[in-house]
């Protein structure tokens, strides 16, 4: 039996993930939770977090860009004066959405222009300007890899591969979990269904007790887990 209205077909889910690293820098470590925050309201994951003191050595190797520039060695000086919190960040767009939040590089311009930026509020100038952000793609897997050694910095998927995965290890997933969504029919379907893909994932990691990564509900290792919690539907 034909029904009355044509049935309308799922479109397939795509990916929307990108990475970046944060530093908070020596002068805004005492905002850390606020910009914290501020990173998660913004719809960012934090795939890992970590707190630390570089050495000027470890600076220099960190801003091997800018060697050779006026800047660098008060730039090495002052981000080895004190404690650092870098963060590896996941979200749609995450390099250019975390370097918009952050604002100019300087932060005199930045109140002038951006005042509602992280740098403008919580930076005083050039060099002390609160926040650091990934400037590329290849940048911020070098950045991340840099501050987070241990972190398994699996490739994310692209063009026909990025395709192949989703049909492969997604879809299934998500199929089965739509199901069980209508059948519940929850209050916030969006949020049950994260959750339900969060505690249904086949390749669910187990969660470290070590003191550098974020909470668990903050912490999603593993690119089949970031694709299942950032999918997006085309309507």
């Amino acid at each position: 039996m034909e029904s009355d209205s044509p049935q309308k077909q799922m479109p397939a889910p795509r990916i929307f993930v990108e990475r970046t690293l944060a530093l908070i820098k020596p002068d805004a470590i005492q905002k850390t939770d606020e910009i914290e925050d501020i990173i998660l309201q913004s719809g960012f994951t934090i795939l890992q977090k970590r707190r630390l003191q570089l050495s000027p050595e470890q600076c220099s190797d960190f801003y091997v860009e800018h060697y050779g520039k006026l800047h660098f060695p008060h730039l090495t000086a002052f981000m080895s004066s004190g404690p650092v919190v870098a963060l590896a960040l996941a979200r749609h767009q995450a390099i250019a959405t975390w370097k918009a939040i952050m604002g100019p590089v300087s932060s005199i311009k930045a109140r002038e222009t951006h005042p509602d930026c992280l740098r403008a509020r919580f930076g005083t100038c050039d060099l002390r300007n609160a926040v650091h952000g990934s400037e590329s793609f290849s940048a911020a897997e070098r950045e991340i890899r840099f501050m987070f050694p241990n972190f398994v910095l699996e490739p994310i998927p692209m063009g026909d591969a990025a395709k192949d995965y989703l049909s492969r290890y997604v879809s299934p997933t998500l199929l089965i979990g739509l199901t069980e969504l209508s059948k519940k029919k929850p209050l916030d379907p969006f949020t049950w269904l994260a959750d339900w893909l969060m505690n249904n994932n086949p390749n669910k990691p187990k969660i470290s007790d070590g003191t550098e990564g974020p909470t668990p509900r903050k912490a999603f290792h593993g690119d089949f887990h970031l694709l299942l919690l950032r999918f997006r539907f085309s309507h």
